[in-house]
């Protein structure tokens, strides 16, 4: 499936926003009562939420610096090694 723009509704959305909307959009789909439609439409604006979220978390990992001491004792912050 090829990554469509994230439209602007959704980038407006703060992490906990988008997640817990994904979230609520996932357990409609699980019980399966949507009609066929709604179920694609829901499914198709769940993956634009999930791209949403991913980019959030990468922004905020790449936000997160290490603080650590030189060898002369001045505090430095440099970006965190997180996988």
């Amino acid at each position: 499936m090829e990554k469509k723009s994230i439209p602007n509704d959704i980038k407006e959305l703060s992490f906990e926003e988008a997640l817990s909307e994904l979230d609520s959009i996932v357990g409609d789909l699980e019980q399966g009562s949507n009609k066929l439609d709604d179920a694609i439409t829901a499914y198709e604006r769940g993956t634009l939420l999930k791209q949403h979220c991913e980019a959030k978390l990468q922004e905020a990992k790449e936000r997160v610096e290490k603080i650590t001491m030189d060898a002369s004792g001045k505090i430095i912050a440099e970006p965190a090694d997180i996988a």
